[in-house]
């Protein structure tokens, strides 16, 4: 029986040890770790370095709440060495998908390394886990040092590598966590408010002091009805608040419909802009990484509330 090493010889190799065949067969293939999401495989790439193969399943633009799995995509984790994935139930659809492929490889849950105490439950729906766990920056910071540790277990050769880079890009996420508080703080308490197509936000809004409201629940799964759009009309008008955020992986129609219910109500609302809530943007642009995506984001957010450029934005 073969037992499987991760090692590494310049780039990563899969070695294939205690076998009965000759060295000459021995089988060596540059490792390949695949993703969920775009943000866990930036967060991976941050911490492997640049010689090693990340595959994120999930690109700009995408709803993982409502994904499901291609042929491609099960081929891709099939042939994986390792897998790493949001949890939370994040991911719904593919839950069964990679808890099956969990008993013959490693696949990991990104947020098991985030202290308990630190995931947010909403008790109006059962004491329902909030996935979205890398809009708090520092909660991101402690995820990024789980992928470190369980990268140097699996790979001890290059242990050291993967300890240096978690930590310089730790030190990155603690710099951008303390930016966000200081631009959010730039916000007058009153105005602190952010109005999303779906509550994606909460842990953005416990970290930075900003109060979150959404039109859908956590995840897009979850209808929203008549009641839900009046409901949020009259939260916008009796506030006065003059923006709303749409998302680029969720439709923006239910959001269009609260600003038309905030007109007929006499207030005007603006769309203040899109933010990135569930996937990032287009790879090679400034908001294609995770560090600039919440830059992009806070920026849009800072900017509308304060009433800057309202001109630009659309309605």
């Amino acid at each position: 029986m073969c037992t499987k090493i991760f090692l590494s010889s310049g780039l990563f190799a899969l070695l294939v040890v205690g076998c009965q065949a000759p060295a000459a067969e021995e089988s060596t293939s540059r490792l390949r770790i695949v993703c969920t999401t775009g943000m866990i495989a930036d967060a991976v790439a941050n911490v492997v370095g640049p010689d090693v193969m990340v595959t994120a399943l999930m690109g700009p633009g995408v709803d993982p709440h409502l994904y499901k799995a291609s042929q491609g995509d099960l081929q891709q984790l099939s042939q994986a060495d390792l897998i790493f994935y949001n949890g939370l139930h994040l991911e719904g659809k593919m839950v069964e998908i990679l808890e099956k492929i969990g008993s013959t490889k490693s696949v990991i849950a990104v947020s098991d390394g985030i202290s308990r105490d630190r995931i947010l439950k909403l008790t109006h729906l059962g004491d329902t886990n909030d996935p979205h766990i890398w809009f708090d920056v520092s909660i991101w910071a402690d995820v990024v040092a789980y992928i470190g540790a369980n990268l140097e277990k699996l790979d001890t050769l290059h242990a050291a590598d993967y300890a240096q880079r978690t930590a310089a890009y730790r030190d990155s996420l603690h710099q951008l966590h303390e930016w966000v508080r200081q631009e959010l703080s730039t916000v007058p308490p009153a105005q602190r408010v952010l109005i999303t197509a779906h509550d994606a936000f909460s842990y953005f809004g416990k970290a930075y002091e900003v109060e979150v409201r959404g039109l859908q629940g956590i995840s897009t799964v979850s209808e929203y009805g008549l009641k839900d759009v009046s409901d949020l009309v009259e939260f916008i008008s009796g506030r006065k608040i003059n923006a709303v955020f749409v998302e680029t992986s969720v439709p923006a129609k239910p959001l269009e419909a609260v600003v038309e219910g905030c007109a007929q109500r006499g207030h005007e609302v603006v769309i203040g802009g899109t933010l990135y809530s569930d996937a990032m943007g287009q790879a090679g642009t400034p908001e294609g990484d995770y560090l600039g995506m919440v830059r992009a984001n806070v920026r849009t957010i800072v900017n509308a509330l304060k009433g800057i450029d309202h001109a630009n934005v659309s309605h």
